[in-house]
């Protein structure tokens, strides 16, 4: 986990929709194969406009001090000077669906 002034912008798939975050902390969690993601970042309700889409991952997200993320879920983490508004960018439907490539975490060696 880095220091408590950086900021992350998380990009992952959930149930067929690309979710978008911002955190303080992120870091390789405590299970293997995930990603854990602390401190969440949302807007101060300063603007006047209100976007659904993060309203709804603040409501996904109300209770949660920290979350983890299997490791092939995640599609990109950036750190970035400021935060930016949460979003679910994209929703899977039809011919286009979006999903992770499932591979494999952790393969057997062979002894």
């Amino acid at each position: 986990m880095a220091d408590s002034t950086s900021v992350y912008r998380v990009v992952f798939f959930n149930q067929g929709e690309v979710w978008e975050v911002y955190a303080r902390s992120v870091g390789q969690g405590g299970l293997f194969g995930f990603i854990e993601v602390g401190d969440l970042l949302f807007g101060q309700g300063t603007q006047v406009v209100v976007d659904p889409s993060e309203e709804r991952l603040k409501s996904a997200f109300k209770d949660v001090t920290r979350f983890s993320l299997p490791i092939h879920s995640v599609i990109r983490i950036d750190e970035v000077d400021r935060e930016g508004p949460s979003r679910v960018t994209a929703k899977a439907e039809g011919k286009a669906q979006l999903m992770p490539f499932p591979t494999p975490v952790y393969t057997k060696s062979e002894e």
